[in-house]
């Protein structure tokens, strides 16, 4: 069994600017880099055996910052996969959060995400932003799963390793939760520079242990 720190990448741009990004990318604020060195110092004593990131920069580089920081630093090796990317959003990429989820919603009586969220499947979301898009291109609940399975397949084939660092992103730390804990209320992301922590047996084997923990 492994224990997992799934932790969000720092605070970006598009964040700040509530705009949806997926595959889209930018920078770290400085409010962001802060955030990963603070939970960095906070994991420090945590002994990762492996640090696993989304290839995408802003979880890559909060990735780093937490490295830097932890007991294992010299030797804990870092890798970067485009498994545990975020969802791709694809027409709905960079638009206002809000408008890209009412776009979503709205063929289905939802005017406002946080009832949309209340109410319905992350998985039932996911396939309505893929009905949104009008490329046709934003991932659906079976495209997207299949990518995240080959991640939690990689670790799950890991030798010798016990506590893993994988820096993501919040749909997708979400998503994890929503279909393993779905008791656990997940109408809102978890917060920049959060940690979720969840156990794995197997990739279909895994149980969630806490949700957003934050200590700034």
């Amino acid at each position: 069994m492994k224990t997992i720190y799934l932790v969000r990448h720092g605070e970006t741009y598009m964040n700040l600017y509530t705009k949806m990004q997926g595959w889209s990318d930018t920078p770290l604020t400085q409010r962001g880099i802060k955030g990963a060195k603070e939970l960095g110092k906070e994991l420090s004593k945590i002994p990762f055996d492996i640090a696993i990131t989304s290839d995408l920069k802003r979880a890559h580089d909060t990735c780093n910052i937490i490295v830097k920081e932890n007991i294992n630093s010299k030797k804990l090796k870092v890798i970067p996969t485009p498994y545990f990317r975020e969802q791709f959003y694809g027409y709905l990429e960079g638009l206002d959060s809000e408008m890209a989820w009412r776009m979503a919603g709205s063929p289905h009586g939802y005017q406002h995400s946080k009832d949309m969220f209340t109410n319905e499947k992350i998985d039932t979301i996911r396939n309505w932003c893929k009905d949104a898009d009008p490329f046709k291109q934003a991932e659906d609940a079976n495209e997207y799963w299949q990518r995240l399975n080959k991640g939690f397949k990689l670790i799950s084939e890991l030798k010798n390793v016990k506590n893993v660092l994988l820096v993501t992103h919040g749909f997708t730390i979400r998503s994890i939760v929503n279909k393993f804990a779905p008791e656990i209320d997940v109408h809102k992301d978890p917060r920049n520079s959060s940690f979720t922590r969840i156990e794995l047996t197997t990739p279909q084997n895994i149980h969630v242990l806490d949700y957003d923990n934050q200590i700034i």
